[in-house]
């Protein structure tokens, strides 16, 4: 176990050594697009929070993951261990939100309907489309206040009507949103009639998804609950594991640790494929996000 320390600890501290001089130096590689691992990354750590306090709070928690997982590494020797607490923390209140996060995305569809009616009323009594959305910024639903309020404010300060609204789409991350804001983007280089009854009919057909999405969601209960009570069983579990040290003393060993991996990670990923039944498939983005053009 000596040895194995020893090595972790060379890794870490030539990775941090090659980390700086990259930092401070820099590389003379122009920039490109961004990878999709810097992507995931990005993604990973700012969180799917809606505002600045959420976003914190997710950061929050990764680095307090890490801290303990370090602790439990150092007071039980256990690398494992440390890893598994760290990967747990975050980990056990994403597997138990699995049964609100679908119907969180149905009420911003909802909200993403309103607001889209709002925007046709407005452009139907002869507003001009920017006037609309900045009008609209004043009445916003509440889950797309914050989305709608930044909208309208880049409009205001100046930012091209376009990439104003592709900020928008990539704010909301989600096919339905690029649905409603790819014929504004069009309207916007052909002022053409018709603006009003387009948005009319895709807020139609919001409507009509978010009734199918209800009927699914109800049926997906089961799946959910499976992960609730696995979740809440493997959490009981470590506890008494924790707690008590004959339970514990098999996987002190080298080979212990190298078991206990191999459970972690089969656990981890019969609990992310037993997640992704209980959610829908995620369809593809009609517009691409801003790190993938």
């Amino acid at each position: 176990m000596t040895r194995l320390l020893a090595v972790f600890s060379i890794l870490l501290l030539g990775s941090g050594i090659a980390l700086s001089i990259v930092f401070f130096v820099g590389t003379r590689k122009p920039p490109g697009p961004a990878s999709p691992l810097r992507l995931w990354l990005r993604k990973f750590w700012s969180g799917s929070g809606r505002t600045v306090a959420q976003r914190r709070t997710h950061q929050t928690l990764l680095i307090v993951a890490v801290a303990v997982g370090a602790l439990t590494w150092v007071l039980t020797r256990w690398p494992v261990g440390g890893l598994i607490v760290a990967i747990a923390i975050p980990g056990v209140p994403w597997l138990f939100s699995a049964a609100t996060a679908e119907k969180k995305a149905i009420a911003r569809l909802g909200a993403l309907e309103a607001w889209t009616r709002r925007v046709s009323d407005y452009v139907r009594n002869g507003i001009g489309l920017q006037a609309a959305i900045v009008a609209t910024a004043r009445t916003a639903p509440p889950l797309l206040a914050v989305e709608v309020k930044t909208l309208a404010a880049r409009m205001q300060a100046g930012t091209d009507p376009g990439l104003a609204l592709r900020a928008f789409a990539d704010d909301l991350d989600d096919y339905s949103a690029d649905e409603v804001v790819a014929p504004l983007i069009l309207q916007l280089s052909d002022a053409g009639e018709g603006l009003h009854n387009s948005l009319s009919d895709i807020a139609h057909g919001l409507s009509e998804e978010i009734a199918t999405r209800s009927t699914a969601d109800s049926e997906r209960a089961s799946a959910r609950y499976t992960v609730r009570f696995l979740t809440g069983a493997t959490v009981v579990v470590l506890a008494f594991g924790a707690v008590n040290a004959t339970y514990a003393t098999p996987y002190r060993s080298l080979l212990g640790q190298f078991i206990l991996v191999a459970m972690a990670a089969l656990y981890v990923g019969l609990m992310l494929w037993i997640r992704s039944l209980s959610l829908p498939d995620k369809l593809p983005r009609l517009l691409r996000a801003e790190g993938e053009r």
